[in-house]
């Protein structure tokens, strides 16, 4: 392992305000911060705006400002969001601080004395919206595929660096080191790009068209192109902080896919060129789509992260965000979803683990947290769950794969929800010489919760702190090393707990309109029946995951079940499965449900729903989804 950590985010630009993609990455860079932070290692986390260039300029022009009172806004909002957000940055760069722009140009000086820039007349396709000259090849009917515009011919003299030279060595270097470019699909994407030769990169614009700008320090009638400008932030600010030699060897730039070839191809070559070390690793996600299409201004589906963070939370939001992205490929973002994973995980089951640990440890041990007791066998094997879990977690972590990491986080809560549910500390409370083992149980529920809130805590800041003083715990743990079973306190007074995740009615929910339940004095138990895809295609098919489950008095066949489908409250359902299993059997797993059927009265017992099994001509088996998927999950 590394002994350092340095993680940056892309210095953003100015000419529009933030967004929800703003808002990931910066979210996931906080994130990992905090994780390396937790393996106990030195961390520095970069981030700040990108201020240069053509479209600052027009911007500033359309407002009736200078370009300078124009950045100054719109990078304070950025700077400003942040901490709503709970990200902790060491240091914000703005291009336009003087320190950076004396960078540059020292750069500049250094590759031109070394005679690989050069001047020369040119003509080509200029896309105002990339502020860069394009190859026929980049184009798609003509057009620029980022900005679906025709490119303007323009014909003018401009100074080159010679990037040329270096498509050998990038490619010798990308090849030689496979984790350099993470995921694998856009390392593969940059290796098929270096198939075609490599060109000169154009670095300036002149004077006379577009002053705003860091002046070339060769020749004062030209300003630098901003890429050239914006990826030196990386260095500049660590130099100016006297960083350079602490995290250079240890940079991680987290990107969007849509800044891979300037990161990938123009930043090694103009690093290799400057004498400076590459890069270790190059991280790039994928970008959150809203009606079919990535989010921007100019579409019109941008999302204002803090009009997502009002409606769940901050913390709820980060949880989100990391959660529901797979790590390089796009992802959905919509208000359904968001509630949807709030309800089923954060409250249904991340939430109503903690909340229930304590309220028992209350209830039954006079407000504290009960004695450990002996660990049985059934708390060795969740001990081991979870130390496997907790190994699994750190790999994906280190891996970059922050979504996986939280899917191991729900398992494992999942698993201590189950745990519970089998001991059932409410029927030990009610017998004779079973405390010892009551307060084990309670203990051990605990102090998993207490394992679960620490993984959590670099994703919710807040939410986890206040979960783990609610144990008892005021000062939360710094070490990953503190994982283990066993250390919470015992005897010590906890206060009472508030929900952490109060659940949410999807804004989107239309007043009850479910039929009213029918009364039927007689049911078919089993019964066998050829659809059609068109009524097929009519059904709602939902995770539920089983609450309660008894035997309905009077038959031999039906099993009476409370089933939460992520709605405000379970849902009663009455299924013919009593042959087949025992009421304890089927508590806490996930099933699949027909949430759209009219509901009806059997035996007497509102049915609202069904839950689906699949016949082997012996035995009926219950459709079971993944553990982690949350209920109310819609199966499409």
């Amino acid at each position: 392992m590394e002994s350092k950590f340095y993680i940056t985010t892309p210095i953003y630009y100015v000419n529009s305000h933030p967004h929800i993609g703003h808002a990931y990455t910066t979210v996931v860079a906080d994130v990992l911060r905090r994780y390396h932070q937790l393996f106990e290692q030195p961390t520095y986390f970069l981030t700040g705006t990108d201020e240069h260039g053509q479209k600052i300029a027009e911007s500033a022009k359309k407002e009736n400002c200078t370009p300078q009172e124009f950045v100054n806004r719109i990078s304070q909002e950025f700077k400003d969001l942040w901490p709503h957000l709970n990200i902790q940055y060491d240091y914000f760069v703005r291009t336009t601080d003087s320190h950076h722009k004396a960078f540059v140009q020292s750069i500049l000086k250094k590759i031109y004395d070394n005679g690989e820039i050069y001047l020369r007349e040119y003509e080509g396709l200029y896309c105002v919206g990339c502020e860069r000259f394009l190859d026929e090849s980049e184009l798609i009917e003509g057009k620029c595929p980022d900005h679906q515009k025709t490119p303007e011919q323009r014909q003018e003299k401009n100074y080159f660096f010679q990037m040329s030279r270096y498509q050998d060595w990038l490619v010798q270097s990308i090849e030689s080191n496979p984790e350099l470019i993470y995921p694998t699909r856009y390392r593969n994407e940059v290796l098929q790009f270096l198939k075609f030769p490599l060109q000169d990169l154009c670095i300036s614009r002149p004077k006379e068209r577009l002053t705003w700008g860091i002046e070339l320090p060769f020749d004062s009638n030209f300003v630098t192109y901003v890429w050239f400008d914006a990826l030196l932030n990386y260095v500049s600010a660590l130099e100016h902080e006297n960083q350079y030699d602490h995290f250079w060897p240890h940079v991680h730039h987290l990107i969007g896919k849509d800044i891979l070839k300037t990161h990938a191809i123009y930043w090694p070559c103009m690093l290799h060129a400057a004498g400076i070390p590459i890069f270790n690793h190059l991280l790039v996600h994928g970008h959150w789509v809203s009606s079919g299409s990535k989010m921007s201004k100019s579409v019109g589906n941008v999302i204002n992260p803090l009009d997502m963070k009002d409606l769940v939370g901050i913390d709820a939001l980060r949880y989100f965000l990391i959660r529901d992205m797979s790590f390089g490929e796009d992802s959905n973002f919509t208000q359904e979803l968001v509630i949807t994973r709030y309800n089923g995980e954060l409250a249904n089951n991340i939430g109503n683990l903690i909340n229930r640990s304590i309220s028992m440890c209350r209830q039954h041990f006079n407000q504290c947290i009960p004695p450990r007791g002996t660990p049985e066998e059934t708390e060795q094997q969740l001990y081991q769950v979870f130390h496997d879990g907790v190994a699994q977690i750190k790999n994906f972590i280190e891996g970059f794969q922050l979504h996986r990491a939280l899917e191991v986080v729900a398992t494992l809560s999942s698993h201590v929800n189950k745990y519970l549910d089998t001991c059932a500390p409410w029927n030990l409370a009610k017998q004779e010489n079973s405390r010892d083992r009551l307060g084990t149980v309670l203990y051990t529920a605990v102090d998993m919760s207490r394992i679960v809130a620490t993984i959590l805590l670099p994703v919710m800041p807040e939410k986890m702190t206040s979960a783990l003083e609610a144990m008892g715990i005021s000062k939360p743990s710094t070490s990953w090393n503190d994982l283990c079973p066993g250390l919470l306190v015992e005897n010590i007074q906890i206060p009472a707990p508030s929900p952490l995740f109060p659940k949410i009615k999807p804004a989107e929910v239309q007043p009850e309109t479910r039929q009213q339940p029918q009364e039927h004095s007689e049911m078919v138990e089993t019964d066998s029946a050829m659809i059609t895809i068109d009524e097929f295609s009519k059904m709602v098919l939902k995770v539920g995951k089983i609450l309660s489950s008894e035997k309905v008095k009077k038959s031999d066949k039906l099993l009476h079940s409370q089933v939460d489908v992520g709605e405000d409250k379970p849902r009663s359902i009455v299924s013919g499965i009593a042959l087949h299993y025992q009421p304890e059997e089927i508590i806490g797993r996930n099933v699949m449900v027909v949430s759209n059927l009219k509901p009806a009265k059997l035996r007497g017992i509102l049915s609202e729903g069904m839950i689906l099994c699949t016949d082997d001509g012996t035995k009926l088996n219950l459709v079971e989804p993944p553990a982690e998927v949350p209920p109310g999950t819609v199966i499409k």
